[in-house]
């Protein structure tokens, strides 16, 4: 158990190996929360590893069939939050929100079943804690981190 987000990362992180790559995993709005996705350049800068990012659950279909199909060799770090606005569904019980993370959990949950180490962030204030995230992520090496 770690105590903040720093750490947290710090000890995903520790599980890439000189084979891997981390995987970052955003159920986010791609355009109000863009600053997100520059976190995959400076992971890889960070780890010495590729580095991917998706929008969630938009990359379900094809990277994330690899996460879960493919090499045991990634990391994997999933971002959600509570949309400002939720939709109905037209027609179903639930809404796009919950929709949106029961596919979230659904998929941290297949990962950490197939022994991938997943550390799912979940935002409960917004912006206070997309930039805490971001901060976490983009953090250069620390000593006590291996770039394995």
């Amino acid at each position: 158990m770690t105590a903040t987000v720093d750490d947290a990362v710090t000890t995903l992180l520790s599980h890439l190996g000189t084979d891997g790559y981390v995987a970052v995993m955003a159920y986010l709005d791609r355009l109000a929360d863009t600053s997100v996705a520059g976190v995959r350049r400076r992971l890889a800068e960070r780890t010495g590893r590729p580095a991917t990012f998706g929008w969630g659950p938009r990359f379900l279909h094809s990277t994330g069939q690899f996460h879960k199909g493919g090499p045991a060799t990634g990391v994997y770090v999933q971002v959600t939050t509570e949309p400002g606005k939720d939709l109905e569904v037209p027609g179903r019980d639930f809404t796009f929100a919950q929709f949106i993370a029961a596919q979230a959990a659904g998929d941290a949950q297949v990962l950490a079943e197939h022994g991938r180490p997943v550390l799912r962030l979940h935002l409960t204030d917004h912006d206070a804690g997309l930039a805490q995230v971001v901060s976490a992520l983009s953090a250069r090496q620390t000593s006590t981190e291996g770039t394995a």
